[in-house]
């Protein structure tokens, strides 16, 4: 009997191929485990109106631990047009799975490393003293909360009537948009909550303490989010203050930590941000480590001991359908890493990742977008690798 049991979550596009060849991998590199298949994504959206059925919430319920490939979402009314036509007219309005299973299992921890290897073509460089090209290893852990914020879902078109009167008791409501007719407005809120604001911090700063990193930065937008991202960063000072006073703590707008994430990437350690803002910085942060195809996810309850972990690129829906799969799976591959290092199988974590860096550091061995070419499904015959060559060139260094 396997040692244990994993729940893989396709989903859409490519979410299938990359997990497929990841789980390829982790057999390779010796990893026991059985895997069963959960339904989640587009298409059980389109038969049965819900894209995260209750039999894969059980299933996860059960065996606390999920690898998930990637998903496809559309707005309301082309979601709404896609259903089979005998769930049309009953109501059913689509939501994320991705963030229904975040929600549903209190999934408030993200967690998104993005570290440059060596050789890869497609770091960050940039122009030092006297034009000396530069390469800055860039070695970030982006801690983000993910159930809360802009994403908590608490929003309305033409708000009822007792959502718009509470709104018209603001005078800056009242006065930027109380003539403004009550069917014209659309309202998203951005709610944090205090446990679940020291719940993230206190995750940065204990990674920061656990690994070495000198600095956690709070990355918000305090001086216009005045409640919401001035409590985070208060928050942060008083943590740092009364428990981890060896490591400094630093306060950066969203805005402003864009543009010097090229300046100076290698002077950050970890950052934490609410839902939005991290999802930004950490999608900025990947495009310095080679993009999406590198950028891997952990997704977890450290009370429930329940994880998903994800890559956090899209279905990319075009690339599903060529005869051969020309995707990067190294972004899946680190996050069943991450999904290793998070039920203790650190040895084997170690090993797939070494694998990971001695193919990207060799060069031989290349997809598509590490040879800067479009993605088109003749980069095979250009001399770019398939899916399944990245995952065979790995397995043979394991």
């Amino acid at each position: 009997m396997a040692k244990r049991t994993i729940v893989s979550l396709p989903g859409d596009g490519i979410g299938r191929v990359v997990l497929e060849e990841t789980i390829r991998v982790l057999d390779a590199a010796g990893f026991d485990a059985e895997y069963v298949e959960g339904d989640i994504g587009w298409e059980f959206w389109r038969k049965e109106g819900n894209p995260l059925p209750d039999r894969t919430i059980d299933l996860l319920e059960k065996h606390k631990i999920a690898l998930f490939g990637a998903i496809t979402s559309k707005p309301k009314d082309a979601a709404a047009g896609e259903l089979d036509p005998s769930l049309k007219d009953k109501g059913l309005v689509y939501s994320s799975p991705i963030v229904g299973l975040r929600q549903h299992f209190n999934l408030d921890i993200c967690m998104r490393p993005c570290h440059s290897y060596k050789g890869n073509p497609l770091n960050f460089i940039r122009r030092g003293k006297g034009d000396e090209i530069e390469e800055p290893e860039v070695d970030v852990v982006i801690f983000r909360q993910n159930t809360e914020g802009l994403y908590g879902g608490v929003e309305w078109s033409n708000p009822p009537e007792k959502v718009y009167d509470a709104l018209m008791t603001h005078p800056k409501f009242v006065k930027n948009f109380g003539k403004t007719p009550k069917e014209e407005i659309s309202v998203s809120t951005r709610i944090f909550t205090k446990n679940a604001t020291e719940r993230i911090l206190r995750a940065a700063f204990e990674h920061a303490k656990k690994y070495g990193y000198k600095s956690v930065t709070v990355c918000e937008k305090p001086n216009v989010i005045r409640e919401t991202s001035g409590m985070m960063y208060k928050m942060a000072q008083e943590i740092q203050k009364s428990d981890y006073p060896g490591i400094e703590l630093w306060n950066t707008n969203i805005d402003a930590q864009m543009m010097w994430l090229t300046k100076n990437p290698e002077n950050y350690g970890v950052i934490v941000a609410g839902n939005m803002f991290g999802d930004i910085v950490s999608d900025g942060f990947a495009g310095l480590i080679g993009g999406l195809g590198f950028a891997c996810s952990a997704q977890f309850n450290p009370d429930s001991g329940i994880g998903v972990f994800e890559p956090t690129h899209g279905s990319a829906p075009k690339y599903a359908d060529y005869p051969v799969s020309i995707v990067n799976p190294i972004a899946m591959i680190e996050s069943a890493c991450m999904m290793l290092d998070f039920i203790d199988e650190n040895e084997i974590a170690a090993k797939i990742r070494k694998a990971v860096a001695e193919v990207i550091a060799e060069g031989k061995v290349r997809t598509y977008d590490m040879m800067k070419m479009s993605g088109r499904p003749d980069v095979i015959e250009k001399g770019a690798a398939s899916t399944t060559q990245m995952a065979d060139a790995v397995i043979a260094k394991l």
